[in-house]
């Protein structure tokens, strides 16, 4: 059920101009006050089953989930909003300033969504407010809202009041993403490890990630289907001929990802040339160079939030050189020996060692590894790093790097279960001055990165649309080219 409507303070800016009595009265009058048609969201039963797993693992406390607060991004513009994960996760609600609160009963808990309320007609707000409704668009009605999330809703105003009763023994924040909320219940001091009741709050919601339902497979294979096509919208204006920017590239991208899902799930990597050798190079100010090769790491997050996370490394001209294959092969066929390795109650651990050691044997065929293979791989060692910098891969999902607040032995010393989706995405990176590699290496950066669903038979690559394989990059490469640019 929903709250009674409390009105909220006007956000004004210091240009605005004034408002003469004149026009005020003028703006409160002959508006109408159409209902929206709403339904329950058919994803609902999702959102509540997950709720209901996660009070059942803490009865008897008080829950706290926030989604967090618009952020400045310049003076008086704000950042676009994007819901945090864990509480878009357990809601589906994607509007700004929102709390769940999970309150304890007899006989369990009772879920309470405190937001934004609709911009009343009762005062200036909706018409001389920045969050007002003439400003943002309509929002929905407690009661609208309400019967869409399945949840009880009530206006935010009420939070601080439901906050105030709140015994801090008995209560459990999930912290960081609203001050407000973080303020209003703190943490709780049991002895020397004060806050850790919240972490393990945060662990469990991570945890629960881990297995993805049939539900979160679908949104995550349609945010990877949307992103296979981006790459073949970037592959299309790719010219083999001359340069172009590495920012005309990432908007390609990004429309698509605008047109096809919510958004890019986390900052374009397209790096050309020596700038595919920059892990989280996203400043794309280069420019493309026949010859040289083109990595694009992106991935379009989808409307309800789960993202795909693939990368791609081209030849500019449409076939590599054969130093270039060289180095390719090696990072696909570490790719694959991963891919193959990945089934349920392996150890996350030994998928990395396996993808690790092809790396490290295609080092040592370079000629550039200083030592053995063995002695390279030993954990007291690992110098052959100096060319891979990161691991295998990681859990994906509702983030980029899903359930990162899991325990190490639920995760990176933990086996993979049936359901877990993880990117596969060994590389090798020559840096343009490292002086430890033969000149015609350097500049060379290679990364292949799919998205991969554990399943009882192994592993099922959800993100194959887009050819891994030497030959079949440059066939794509070639057939997108010819195909020529498209609208989305």
């Amino acid at each position: 059920m929903a709250a009674e409507v409390v009105a909220e303070q006007p956000r004004t800016e210091s240009h605005d101009p004034d408002y003469p009595e004149k026009l005020l009265q003028f703006m409160r009058t002959g508006w109408s006050d159409d209902p929206l048609p709403v339904g329950p969201h058919p994803q609902v039963p999702h959102y509540a089953r997950r709720r209901a797993a996660l009070a059942a693992a803490f009865p008897g406390e008080t829950l706290i989930i926030p989604t967090g607060t618009e952020k400045v991004r310049a003076n008086d513009t704000d950042y676009p909003f994007r819901p945090g994960s864990d509480f878009a996760y357990l809601t589906g609600d994607h509007d700004p300033d929102s709390v769940l609160v999970l309150h304890p009963t007899a006989d369990g808990h009772d879920a309470v969504l405190y937001t934004r309320q609709r911009s009343s007609r009762d005062t200036d707000e909706f018409f001389r407010s920045r969050d007002g409704e003439l400003w943002v668009g309509r929002r929905r009605t407690l009661a609208e809202k309400s019967t869409e999330l399945g949840l009880e809703t009530v206006a935010l105003s009420a939070l601080p009041e439901a906050l105030a009763g709140v015994a801090p023994a008995r209560a459990r924040v999930l912290r960081g993403f609203d001050a407000r909320v973080d303020a209003a219940v703190l943490p709780y001091d049991s002895g020397d490890d004060a806050g850790a009741r919240d972490r393990e709050l945060a662990t469990a919601i991570s945890e629960a990630k881990l297995v993805k339902d049939e539900w979160e497979i679908a949104q995550l294979q349609a945010a990877i289907d949307a992103t296979v096509r981006g790459f073949e919208d970037v592959a299309r204006v790719l010219p083999t001929d001359r340069p172009v920017a590495e920012r005309l590239l990432e908007g390609v991208f990004a429309l698509r990802a605008r047109h096809d899902g919510n958004d890019v799930g986390y900052s374009s990597i397209v790096g050309a040339g020596a700038h595919a050798t920059i892990l989280h190079w996203i400043r794309n100010d280069g420019r493309t160079r026949p010859g040289e090769l083109l990595l694009m790491d992106m991935g379009v997050e989808g409307e309800h939030l789960y993202t795909a996370d693939v990368t791609r490394t081209v030849p500019v001209s449409g076939r590599f050189t054969a130093l270039q294959r060289q180095v390719y092969d090696i990072v696909y066929a570490s790719q694959q020996a991963g891919m193959e390795f990945i089934k349920p109650g392996v150890k996350f651990s030994d998928v990395h060692q396996t993808c690790m050691r092809v790396l490290a044997e295609g080092l040592a065929e370079l000629g550039v590894l200083p030592v053995s293979v063995d002695e390279a791989l030993d954990t007291q060692s690992t110098v052959y790093r100096r060319w891979t910098l990161h691991g295998f891969g990681h859990m994906l999902g509702i983030d980029v790097h899903d359930c990162s607040r899991a325990r190490k032995e639920r995760y990176r010393d933990g086996e993979l279960g049936e359901g877990y989706v993880l990117t596969v995405e060994p590389g090798l990176y020559f840096q343009p001055e490292d002086e430890l590699v033969p000149a015609e290496l350097r500049g060379i950066g290679i990364r292949i990165e799919d998205d991969v669903l554990v399943t009882a038979g192994g592993a099922v690559n959800l993100s194959a649309g887009l050819p891994r394989q030497a030959d079949e990059v440059e066939a794509w490469l070639a057939a997108q080219r010819d195909a020529g640019p498209r609208l989305p």
